[in-house]
């Protein structure tokens, strides 16, 4: 379910993600299960505090390979995700090329759907 936690609970769903442009924290307002994942996005450091804010238990930041109007690059990327405590999920234009990069960054995984499609 993405941006609407209200209703993930109602359907008791698994968890819910919150884009980068959901900065409420009227969802801690609600009683939520133990297991009930929240995940976010972000694309800058305020972003970031704003996801630890909401309680986030896992980060995707984008991009670090793909260069659109959100692209960080490896090293801005890197240094970014060193700004939080929360596990780090890489987004944004990995590929065969550059998947070798990602084994230098400490994070907790990445998503590619490009890539992933191109195994089949």
């Amino acid at each position: 379910m993405s941006n609407d936690v209200k209703l993930a609970l109602k359907l008791n769903l698994d968890g819910v993600y919150l884009p980068s442009f959901n900065k409420s924290l009227k969802h801690l307002n609600y009683q939520i299960k133990k297991d009930f994942l929240i995940i976010g996005s972000a694309h800058n450091l305020l972003e970031i505090r704003i996801k630890e804010k909401q309680k986030i238990s896992h980060i995707f930041i984008s991009s670090i390979f793909k260069k659109e109007k959100n692209y960080l690059g490896f090293y801005k990327f890197k240094n970014l995700s060193k700004m939080t405590k929360k596990k780090v999920i890489a987004l944004g234009g990995i590929n065969n090329n550059n998947i070798r990069k990602i084994n230098m960054l400490n994070i907790s995984g990445f998503a590619a759907i490009d890539y992933f499609n191109k195994l089949k």
